[in-house]
Order: structure tokens, then C-alpha cells, then sequence
């Protein structure tokens, strides 16, 4: 099982969405049978298996062992990740496109980008998967709270001009040898869970 896995197809990112069957993936975070599930969620076995099958078809469960009872045989089931992304190639038609409005203090466009962000490390990790390879990557994740928006607006700057200089340092137009990496800044006000005035930016320019 992987901790987490990136659904790109249309059709099983509607079958995840389905309650029952987005249910029915919490469930299996551990191995299953239909009757197991069906006293958990309260459906007659039937119903579930219907689900079930709908869920393999498309890879978000897998057999992981079967068990022979009498004239039957038991299918255990298990989601083949913990947790679940769509990515936005689900929806390719209308999927966000960074280019079309580059602004880099938008709210909107940093949504693109990491839209973007997804559904490109999504299509690393598959192909990765498929190669039995690892995908090079970081990420840094982490919180800072600023005094003013002037303090904001500062380490902005600053940290821009530190990024711009590593880049200069690094970028190699014409190493034969060389990959391209892409790199993705975000700065963004944090979101707490509970309640709170915290949740929506103080003192800010709305965006429409």
C-alpha cells in the first residue's frame, strides 16, 4: 500500500467520489472482506461487492488474499493507497493553466501552480511506480508569522532575490548531461481548523 497515490483518470475520480465508495476506501486502510464492510457501513453484502468491483476496476483496491469457505471463495480486499490526490488531468478539459494569467502575488495563479505541481509530481510518481524507480524530489514545509505586511512584503523581496542568485549559480543552459528541474515557491496565509478569525487574511486586498 502507498502512503499516498494520484488519480489522473476521469472515471475512477468519480468513483472515488461516490460517499459510499470514498467510505468504503477509509475502511480498507486495512484488509477486508465484503461481509466485514457490509456490517461496518450497513449495507447487504451485495451492494457492497457491487462497489467493490467498481473500485478494482479501476485500481483503488486489490485483492490481497482469498479465502476458501465451503463452496465460496472470501475476496480480501485493500485500497492500494492510504490516502488519495486527483489530479487536475481528471479534467483535462478544464484543467488550470499557470501561463494563461502569470501573476506572481495572485492568489488564483499560486492555485494554478499547484495545481500544476500535482499533476506533474502525479505523473512522476505513476511512471516512477511503473519503473520500480524513485522520483528525486524536495519539498520544505513549514510557518512563519510576520509582524506587518511590510515584514511580509521584505522577505518577499529578500527571498526572491536569494532564489534568483542559487538559480544563477546552478542553471546550466547547456550541460549535455544536464535535467530540468522545476522549482515552486509558495507563500501563503496559513489555515487553522477550528473556527476562527485566523481563517481569512486580516488587512488584505480582496481578489475577485
Amino acid at each position: 500500500m502507498f502512503e499516498v497515490a494520484v488519480i489522473e483518470d476521469a472515471a475512477a475520480a468519480e468513483a472515488s467520489l461516490d460517499p459510499m465508495r470514498a467510505r468504503l476506501l477509509a475502511e480498507l486502510a486495512e484488509p477486508a472482506s465484503a461481509t466485514m464492510l457490509a456490517a461496518r457501513v450497513g449495507l447487504a453484502r451485495q451492494k457492497v461487492n457491487y462497489h467493490l468491483k467498481a473500485l478494482e476496476r479501476h485500481g483503488l483496491v486489490e485483492v490481497v488474499e482469498e479465502r476458501r469457505k465451503g463452496n465460496v471463495t472470501e475476496r480480501v480486499m485493500q485500497a492500494t493507497a492510504a490516502s488519495y490526490v486527483i489530479s487536475p488531468a481528471a479534467l483535462a478539459a478544464v484543467q488550470p493553466d499557470p501561463a494563461a494569467s502569470p501573476d506572481r502575488l495572485s492568489a488564483r495563479w499560486l492555485l494554478a501552480v499547484a495545481a500544476q505541481l500535482v499533476k506533474d509530481v502525479g505523473a512522476l510518481i505513476t511512471g516512477a511506480d511503473r519503473a520500480r524507480q524513485r522520483v528525486a524530489t524536495l519539498a520544505v514545509d513549514g510557518e512563519i508569522r510576520f509582524a506587518s505586511a511590510a515584514d511580509r512584503a521584505a522577505f518577499a523581496e529578500e527571498l526572491t532575490g536569494a532564489v534568483t542568485a542559487l538559480v544563477s549559480k546552478y542553471h546550466a543552459e547547456n550541460a549535455p548531461q544536464g535535467r530540468d528541474h522545476r522549482l515552486v515557491i509558495a507563500l501563503h496565509p496559513s489555515v487553522k481548523n477550528e473556527t476562527s478569525s485566523e481563517t481569512s487574511p486580516q488587512n488584505e486586498t480582496e481578489e475577485n
